[in-house]
């Protein structure tokens, strides 16, 4: 069982092998990497109350004693949550180095890593539930940070989550910005988890990365065999490709493709996106309810979660496309959700 680092502890009374759970929770199977940033959480984390998700944080910038006490008065804060396989690079990339001069004194950003994703705690013993996320993200950031109020912004699998959180606490979300949510809106019998996974997840070849959604939801097993080739292994990956396309440094959404486990993949697919279908609307009515403001953003191209999702739709172009215009679109609904408070 070396092999496989399943760590056990012997009951010499029994003489049988048991799991020695603390320590099973904090390490990694065989067909997820071992290299040292993948591990990295390890480190800090030994009980459950101490795992804290991976936080970017982005202050407001001041300028002077009086603009630094307006900027302290005035601030607000936006926390972003990723889509699926990704991490809080998404919005570190695009959004922030966008934000205009004008709104930097204004607000302060916290791009979150996902349970499970980037930088953030991988734990085996989790089930990665939509519970299990939004309470990581109430307990790294929100009481953390001793939120008062915040805006969110999410995309993809992040929508759901930020759907959940901006439900649960209705009185202090500010507005909640979607972009391309799978919220499928024939999914709400008691079959919803499955339509949801026909839909995001269909059985295909081709294209190559529909194929590799097929075979991560479906088949469990080969899509353990997948994740041991590819993510196991990233770093040799990364080596090839820099040799191929004479790069220095890669994109960043081919090197967070790697940065998660099957565990955590696996488990988030199936209990967030899929597991939370037929709860959508009442997130949306008690966020109707409480007079939250929300936007959604949706490519009209989306292959993955189509235009249909959506409730309220706006033409805008994809992120990597027109990221200043799409901060601005953000500033403008932070601004406009400014007289709810």
């Amino acid at each position: 069982m070396g092999f496989l680092r399943f760590p056990r502890k012997w009951d010499d009374s029994k003489k049988t092998s048991i799991v020695d759970h603390e320590v099973m929770k904090n390490s990694h199977r065989w067909s997820d990497c071992g290299c040292e940033s993948c591990v990295s959480w390890m480190n800090n984390c030994v009980q459950d109350d101490e795992q804290k998700l991976h936080v970017q944080i982005k202050e407001p910038l001041q300028e002077g004693i009086e603009g630094s006490r307006e900027s302290t008065a005035a601030m607000e804060n936006v926390i972003f949550l990723h889509g699926f396989l990704s991490s809080s690079s998404f919005w570190t990339e695009t959004v922030f180095p966008n934000l205009s001069d004008h709104q930097r004194n204004n607000y302060r950003l916290f791009a979150v890593d996902l349970l499970g994703f980037g930088r953030s705690p991988k734990p085996r013993d989790k089930l990665y539930t939509l519970r299990d996320h939004f309470e990581m993200i109430e307990k790294s950031v929100i009481s953390q940070f001793d939120l008062k109020s915040f805006h969110l912004v999410a995309h993809s699998m992040g929508c759901i989550i930020a759907l959940a959180l901006a439900a649960k606490h209705p009185n202090i979300v500010r507005s909640i910005t979607l972009v391309a949510p799978p919220c499928f809106p024939d999914s709400r019998d008691g079959a919803a988890s499955l339509a949801v996974l026909k839909r995001v997840a269909e059985k295909r070849l081709w294209p190559f990365p529909t194929f590799g959604t097929a075979i991560m939801s479906w088949y469990e097993h080969l899509g353990r065999c997948l994740c041991f080739f590819i993510c196991r292994h990233h770093r040799t990956w990364e080596k090839i490709l820099k040799l191929l396309t004479q790069r220095r440094e890669l994109h960043f959404l081919i090197m967070d493709l790697t940065k998660h486990t099957h565990q955590s993949a696996w488990h988030s697919m199936h209990n967030v996106i899929c597991g939370a279908a037929g709860h959508i609307d009442g997130y949306l009515e008690r966020l109707v309810k409480s007079g939250v403001k929300v936007c959604v953003i949706h490519g009209d191209r989306d292959q993955t979660a189509p235009v249909e999702c959506s409730h309220y739709i706006k033409t805008k172009t994809v992120i990597f496309r027109r990221t200043k215009e799409f901060t601005r679109s953000l500033e403008r609904v932070w601004a406009s959700s400014a007289a709810r408070l």
